[in-house]
């Protein structure tokens, strides 16, 4: 008899502990997944909850994890110039799969995501128009990366200035100039303008330099002169070999121009301003005139008007 008053008691307190842990700790924990407020969005009520916000924080966290270890994942099978590519465009797909994320939470959370997004429709026209330049500048950089038509390390020429590419980034690419300043360029120019790659098909270009002579010169002497210049002066290639055009027949000079072939065109100021030195000393040493600029003026009077002073009727100017 005891032992069946003993075991009832058991059973009595159990079922307190029960009550108990259901009525109030549940239930605190209940109304406070519960707790929040709510707002008509046009015909439609909507709820944000507490338990709303923390399945979005969680769903956040947990896309972020899956999205790190996918990262990690296909970068250790890639190249280094190939990681940084995909690193790019990777950002821009993360920020796709977190709005789709939040809204496939809203959903399963019983809000009608088609009326937010509805009434959110002139915010997105306004971010639109705003963001409409930003939007060009992602495309771009897809693009960029994708075609391959721009590589770190490519020499570029863009609004008169040269420079270097050191980062190529999905919204700006960032070049190094000649002397020596970050240019931030916006990618969405490299497929709205035109750009001048120095080294897309390979590192080798072909420069020149232009040098006019008086009229009267050995031009044959001048050709093996500046021949001789260019196979002296260092960073020129020796092939292909260096070559002169006789240009054109000047108003004070005969023109030619030394063409030549470097390996880096990103130093070819340097190269250039060293031959140059270097033609104007073989010049003089072979007295080859590189001439002024001349003009000749001729005077003509009419014969009933009475010349200036000191200049003589026909005299030549």
């Amino acid at each position: 008899m005891v032992e069946i008053l003993m075991l009832q008691e058991d059973q009595s307190a159990k079922e307190k502990v029960t009550e108990v842990i259901e009525q109030d700790i549940w239930g605190t924990i209940v109304d406070f997944w519960n707790l929040g407020w709510s707002y008509k969005l046009g015909d439609e009520p909507v709820t944000i909850t507490v338990g709303l916000i923390i399945l979005v924080v969680l769903s956040f966290v947990i896309t972020s994890i899956v999205l790190r270890m996918l990262r990690s994942f296909i970068t250790s099978k890639l190249l280094e110039e190939d990681k940084l590519k995909f690193i790019s465009i990777f950002k821009f797909v993360k920020y796709i799969v977190y709005v789709v994320v939040v809204l496939i939470t809203l959903s399963s959370f019983g809000i009608n995501v088609t009326v937010v997004l509805a009434a959110s429709a002139a915010l997105f026209v306004g971010l639109g128009l705003a963001l409409q330049e930003l939007f060009q500048d992602v495309i771009g950089g897809i693009f960029i990366i994708l075609d391959k038509s721009l590589m770190v390390g490519d020499v570029i020429e863009m609004d008169d200035r040269v420079a270097r590419v050191f980062e190529i980034k999905l919204r700006t690419t960032r070049a190094l100039t000649r002397d020596d300043k970050v240019m931030i360029i916006p990618n969405h120019k490299f497929i709205s303008e035109t750009v001048y790659n120095y080294t897309q098909n390979h590192k080798t270009t072909r420069e020149a330099v232009k040098v006019g002579v008086a009229y009267g010169s050995d031009v044959e002497q001048v050709r093996e002169v500046l021949l001789d210049c260019a196979s002296e002066q260092k960073g020129i290639l020796k092939k292909p070999e260096p070559f002169v055009l006789f240009e054109d027949f000047g108003d004070s000079a005969l023109m030619f121009g030394l063409h030549f072939y470097i390996s880096d065109s990103f130093v070819d100021p340097k190269v250039k301003s060293e031959l140059r030195f270097r033609i104007n000393n073989m010049f003089k040493l072979n007295n080859i005139t590189i001439p002024f600029p001349q003009r000749d003026v001729h005077m003509f009077y009419p014969q009933n008007m009475p010349p200036k002073e000191g200049i003589k009727p026909g005299e030549n100017d």
